[in-house]
């Protein structure tokens, strides 16, 4: 079994307008009472959280009797004026039940580009967590016509805002939820991608925009945010806030969604992210001759000890590494696809190399992508 992860330190979670709304202007409160709840234990195990809410723009459209999102500007600025309210409201009656107390801070582009402004929103955010609130964040919308008209000289979407956040505060995650599973492989596999080490002109081709009438952005921004975050040396979790105690499962590695690698990680910690925090594609199973050279001398997963593979998986996957007895002992990232491991299981590396010669690597699952469990 893994070991217990210590509780992270400061996590930012943003909740895009999809998960906290179920059609224009109506609040899903069942959904937000069952994430703060998720966000009250996580306070409960010492970890500060951070709150980047969508919504209020939304909100506002509904009161106002809106069925699309406006063209106009001053519109807009209008519906997030009534809405903003509405959403605090919310928020707070949310948490009542835990006894936490929120705080609205509302930022503009020029609250964080100023080096006096910056250090003033960091300041209130340590003093409104010391005093155990819970900060709810969002673009002040009402007076800041760059994020409105997506001009690029604002944040243009509260996932800018929550990397923004993240990096200012020094967040260990962030948690970017919303009605996306994940970045998907549409051109692939058709699935969750589980893990993203370095976001490639491959991995920016997967995105999309969105259509729906109240969100701005889609995972186009949510891979800038991503981007923006790990180079800030923070994790960031890309998942569905309809899913059940998704913030749960995440931070305890169970959970579906694409968890993006923080640039600058020393190896161990980086075989921490593969040992604990992806979902296993298929398992790749090893003889009892392999299992101590991989446990006791650290070394890479060869085509000699392997004896064959169970599920389906593409080379790079997160897979599962057992025994003959079925016992899991390690996890990585397999250099070979499922339907692969048939035709070199067994096999020595020369042979290996005859079999794939274009292949930078032969070996089945490198050291370097290799987890002890």
């Amino acid at each position: 079994m893994p070991k217990p992860r210590k509780p992270p330190a400061r996590v930012v979670v943003k909740l895009g307008t999809g998960v906290l709304t179920s059609g224009i202007g109506r609040l899903n409160t069942a959904r937000l009472a069952q994430m703060c709840a998720q966000l009250a234990a996580l306070r409960a195990a010492g970890t500060e959280v951070i709150v980047v809410s969508s919504g209020a723009v939304g909100l506002g459209m509904g009161r106002l009797g809106l069925k699309r999102r406006p063209a106009e500007t001053a519109l807009k600025q209008a519906c997030a004026a009534v809405g903003q309210s509405l959403l605090m409201q919310t928020w707070q009656a949310a948490f009542e039940p835990h006894g936490i107390t929120v705080a609205q801070v509302l930022l503009t582009h020029e609250d964080l580009r100023g080096r006096a402004r910056y250090l003033g929103v960091k300041h209130t955010l340590a003093r409104v967590i010391g005093y155990g609130a819970v900060p709810i964040i969002n673009e002040n919308d009402a007076v800041s016509a760059a994020e409105i008209k997506e001009t690029g000289r604002g944040f243009g979407d509260n996932d800018t805002l929550s990397a923004m956040v993240a990096a200012l505060v020094g967040a260990e995650f962030l948690i970017i939820l919303s009605t996306a599973p994940g970045l998907i492989d549409l051109k692939g596999s058709g699935k969750i991608v589980p893990v993203v080490e370095r976001i490639t002109p491959e991995i920016e081709a997967m995105a999309g925009g969105t259509t729906s009438e109240t969100a701005v952005g889609g995972m186009v921004s949510k891979l800038s945010a991503a981007k923006l975050a790990t180079k800030a040396g923070c994790g960031v979790f890309i998942a569905s806030g309809t899913e059940p105690d998704i913030v749960t499962r995440l931070l305890g590695g169970t959970g579906p969604g694409t968890f993006f690698v923080p640039s600058g990680l020393p190896l161990e910690a980086k075989k921490s992210w593969l040992a604990f925090f992806q979902r296993p594609s298929g398992t790749i199973v090893i003889n009892s001759q392999a299992v101590p050279v991989l446990r006791d001398q650290g070394r890479s997963l060869l085509a000699v000890g392997v004896t064959g593979a169970r599920g389906r998986f593409a080379a790079g996957d997160v897979v599962d590494i057992a025994g003959p007895d079925g016992t899991v002992v390690a996890r990585g990232r397999a250099s070979f696809a499922s339907d692969e491991i048939p035709g070199v299981a067994g096999r020595k590396g020369d042979e290996v190399r005859a079999l794939h010669p274009s292949r930078r690597r032969i070996e089945v699952v490198h050291r370097s992508d290799l987890a002890l469990l």
